[in-house]
């Protein structure tokens, strides 16, 4: 169905849905008239985000003396930053330029795993990261010993595993409730919380339940590890007698530390805005909702890039080339 919003909701108005084969994404309600200029920063960052992550990843590929563990969990982050972006650009830039706001029901579902699911992977990358920063600092002399290529395969394995596993009910939860009443989904991308409401004729219950304890488990409990890891390092930190190792150590952490700011703030507030903030309004909570799969995506790498003596001079050499 081609249309405008309008005719879209003149439909679902007049029409009975009973587990529809389609949804129609509104893109962000209020803002119609606006998409296409809100198109423009959104295209810009995406851009920055495929660059930058490309650039790491090219980089360490490229460069043997990048050939290590840290390294390693760098590319892992710009994989999943590249997977998070991708999930949700493509298809609301179309809602933006070309009025597409059809989506299959599969396809839907697909895009709220492809989500959810590498969300959870991202925050286990983080987890991983403090882990290795952390051996490195204070127990150097077993970092090489301790986190050899293949534990770095397993850690990554079982942060993709904990991701798919965690956010694969999500799909049986959302297949098993009958969908009723409309089939308008007022989001840019299919949200877990904003395919669930349309369940209105069911308890959703369970899947709200289940959804906040995935969110308090796998933030709380990687973020209280993360805080434990750089507590550590920090103290070690600061036994350090070399100005030069000093130096270094404060300059990969502050990256790390950056990072991860940049990652969850973002995540941390859209998550009680959604729960707790009522009186926002809906188009705040799309926005924000989108700039957390832009923003941090876009950082990371500049981040990395600036903070990494390492990636830094290995990209001036390969920007001096061209």
């Amino acid at each position: 169905m081609d249309g405008s919003l309008d005719d879209y909701l003149l439909y679902s108005n007049t029409t009975d849905f009973t587990n529809p084969s389609t949804f129609i994404l509104l893109g962000i309600p209020g803002l119609e008239s606006a998409h296409v200029w809100i198109s423009i920063p959104f295209c810009t960052m995406y851009a920055i985000a495929i660059l930058g992550n490309f650039t790491i990843l090219f980089v360490v590929k490229r460069e043997p003396s990048l050939h290590g563990l840290m390294y390693y969990f760098l590319c892992m982050l710009a994989i999943t930053d590249l997977v998070l972006s991708t999930s949700i650009l493509p298809k609301t830039l179309s809602i933006f330029w070309f009025n597409s706001r059809e989506i299959d029901f599969s396809a839907c579902l697909s895009q709220l795993y492809f989500i959810h699911c590498f969300l959870v992977v991202e925050s286990g990358i983080f987890m991983a990261m403090a882990l290795d920063r952390y051996v490195a600092i204070c127990d150097p002399l077993r970092h090489s010993t301790t986190l050899t290529n293949p534990v770095v395969a397993k850690i990554g394995l079982a942060v993709m595993l904990r991701g798919g596993m965690l956010i694969l009910p999500y799909l049986f939860l959302a297949r098993q409730w009958p969908y009723c009443r409309t089939n308008i989904i007022p989001h840019t991308h299919c949200e877990h919380m904003a395919v669930v409401k349309l369940m209105s004729c069911g308890d959703i219950t369970v899947n709200r339940t289940y959804g906040l304890v995935i969110a308090l488990v796998v933030i709380g409990f990687d973020l209280m590890l993360i805080a434990l890891s750089y507590g550590l390092i920090i103290t070690a930190v600061l036994r350090i007698s070399s100005e030069k190792a000093h130096q270094k150590a404060v300059n990969t952490c502050t990256a790390h530390i950056c990072v991860i700011l940049t990652s969850y703030t973002p995540s941390l507030f859209s998550f009680v805005t959604h729960r707790f903030g009522q009186g926002i309004a809906p188009h705040i909570h799309i926005i924000l909702a989108n700039l957390y799969f832009l923003v941090p995506p876009m950082l990371n790498p500049i981040i990395y890039g600036v903070k990494t003596k390492e990636i830094r001079d290995k990209v001036g050499k390969y920007t001096c080339k061209m």
